[in-house]
């Protein structure tokens, strides 16, 4: 199951979007220039070998809900994130808010 709901941090938009597949579930929430993640972000490969692709995005670790992924710090955060004041340890919300 697929389920993506609309979520207001200080007036801004963005997407929550859930994945429901067999023993996990996928969570991210977007804008329209990044996303934060979920545990199954890989943030090395992006950095790594994706670089030239500059995808801003962070990820958290041990969330099970949108509610907790938003309110949960960074674990890790791409070079491009970086560049635009994102850093681990930044709580998702925040890291969103620097992302429109």
């Amino acid at each position: 199951m697929i389920e993506v709901t609309p979520i207001t941090i200080q007036g801004k938009t963005f997407l929550g979007i859930t994945v429901k597949l067999p023993k996990t579930t996928l969570l991210a929430v977007t804008s329209d220039l990044g996303y934060i993640m979920c545990g199954a972000l890989d943030v090395g490969l992006l950095n790594a070998k994706l670089t030239d692709r500059r995808v801003l995005a962070g990820r958290a670790v041990g969330v099970r809900t949108i509610d907790q992924l938003l309110d949960a710090p960074l674990e890790s955060v791409t070079y491009e994130a970086e560049n635009r004041g994102i850093h681990k340890g930044m709580i998702g919300r925040d890291a969103l808010l620097k992302m429109i």
